[in-house]
Parts: structure tokens; C-alpha cells; sequence
């Protein structure tokens, strides 16, 4: 059964100046992304895959706008993205939620986690005040914690606390899509498995699609459907996960197939 197409990328290219002299001209422009397509369908799991530097978390901000593309489409729900105003690029913003790298630096340190997870609460009036408290704790037990953590702040808990909690922020504001940006880089391993279980049980329970975003292959060939590889701000090869990691065609993808550490 073929699944409705959620998000589209046509041509993407995000470029930034390079300025010099005392008057700061532009000589020359640095090629972060260019021209890169892709897309995902409802319920989809597609993993971004390269090295740092190839250009992976500058794709993923450039496609929910936070950092304005030089050119290309951006289509969601088969709505033009780069031509929504502020109140629907508003209400885009919640529909596609972002789980960075480090979940510490996710979080503000001032603020409690019901603050954390209540703030894009209030903002988008998904639930009154008076339900607000309920809320959270609802949340943090769908993403395996327990409700009396909220009033803790998250030099108080774990990175894979901190994380869930990250994810559970996302959660709450009853997303169609999530990019995970590294999401699981910076814990340990027995951490990373546990996170990684969450994101799948996730996805099956509420109908999520994720853009992955990682340089650990691994995890990618566990996690996702349908692979992009991406080197130098271009894609380099795409097809399904175990069609890559068994044949893959370009050398690139297979010098980071041949890095993987072996047991």
C-alpha cells in the first residue's frame, strides 16, 4: 500500500557568504548544501547519513526554516513551506519538532522540567493551565519516566534522562514528524540502545515519521527504513538500508561502511 508523501525537498541549497576586506564584501561563498532531494511519507524512518561537515544538521534546519534556504522547495503536507507567512510557519513549527545532539544544552538550566516541557505547551494552548501539571506528567511517562521528576532541574538528572525529556518536549506538542539531529551521539551505549527503543515504540504508538540524522552507521542500519548519504553538501547515494550496507555503489559510502568497528 503506498503511504501519502508528508515532506518533500526539491533542490535545497544553502549557501553562506564569505566576507573580507574593511568593508566586509563577499569573495566567495561557502557551499554547505547543494541541491539535495528527498522525501518522506507518513510513518517513514529515513536516515541522513556523513560525516561531520558533509552538511546533515544544516540540511535539517534549512527544512523547517530556521535557517533560511538559498534555494530550493520545501513541501509539507503538499503546502509550499518557503511561502508560509508567520502564523502558519508558526503552526508549521509544531507540526515537525526537532531533537538536537546534546540534551543538556537542549534545556534551559533555569528552568524546572514542567517549565521545559510545559513552555511550547502554553505557547501553542494545547491544554488549559489548570490541566497543565497532569500533562506533563503524562508526558514524561510516555517517554519512560516518572512524574515526580518534574520539578527538577537538568543539572539534576542523567543525559539519558535529559533526553527523554527532550523527546517527551516533542512529544507534547502532538507532532506529525520529528528530526533527530545526532539525537543519541553523545550518550553511552547502553544509554543509546534504551533512547533508541524509545524512538521506535514512539513511532509505532503514535504514527511518527523521522528524519534521522546520524554519522554512526550502525545505528542507522538498525533504526531506519530507506537511507540518503550525503558528502560535501551533496547526495552521494540513496536506497533502502540493507540494499546500501550490502551493495553499496559509491566509494564514499563504503569507506563509512569499512569504518564501522567491528567486535
Amino acid at each position: 500500500m503506498n503511504k501519502p508523501e508528508l515532506f518533500k525537498v526539491e533542490g535545497l541549497k544553502v549557501y553562506f557568504p564569505i566576507l573580507a576586506g574593511l568593508f566586509r564584501s563577499q569573495v566567495g561563498e561557502i557551499k554547505a548544501v547543494d541541491g539535495i532531494d528527498f522525501t518522506l511519507f507518513e510513518g517513514d524512518l529515513l536516515g541522513l547519513v556523513g560525516e561531520s561537515g558533509s552538511g546533515k544538521s544544516t540540511t535539517a534546519r534549512a527544512s523547517i526554516r530556521l535557517i533560511e534556504p538559498t534555494a530550493g522547495k520545501i513541501h509539507f503536507n503538499n503546502q509550499d513551506v518557503r511561502s508560509f507567512n508567520k502564523k502558519r510557519l508558526k503552526e508549521f513549527r509544531r507540526e515537525i519538532q526537532i531533537i538536537f545532539q546534546d540534551p543538556y544544552s537542549s534545556l534551559n538550566p533555569r528552568k524546572s522540567v514542567r517549565e521545559s516541557i510545559g513552555e511550547g505547551v502554553r505557547f501553542y494552548k494545547i491544554v488549559d493551565e489548570s490541566e497543565l501539571t497532569d500533562y506533563v506528567a503524562e508526558n514524561l511517562t510516555k517517554v519512560g519516566l516518572t512524574p515526580d521528576l518534574m520539578h527538577r532541574y537538568p543539572h539534576e538528572i542523567s543525559g539519558g534522562q535529559q533526553q527523554r525529556i527532550c523527546i517527551g518536549r516533542a512529544l507534547a506538542l502532538k507532532p506529525k514528524m520529528i528530526i533527530c539531529d545526532e539525537a543519541v551521539s553523545a550518550l553511552d551505549v547502553s544509554v543509546q540502545a534504551q533512547i533508541l527503543n524509545l524512538l521506535m515504540e514512539l513511532k509505532e504508538t503514535y504514527g511518527l515519521t523521522y528524519l534521522f540524522i546520524s554519522h554512526d552507521l550502525s545505528v542507522v542500519r538498525y533504526l531506519c527504513d530507506r537511507v540518503v548519504v550525503m558528502n560535501r553538501g551533496k547526495i552521494v547515494e540513496r536506497g533502502e538500508t540493507e540494499e546500501i550496507f550490502k551493495n553499496p555503489q559509491d566509494s564514499y559510502t563504503q569507506e563509512l561502511i569499512a569504518a564501522i568497528p567491528q567486535l
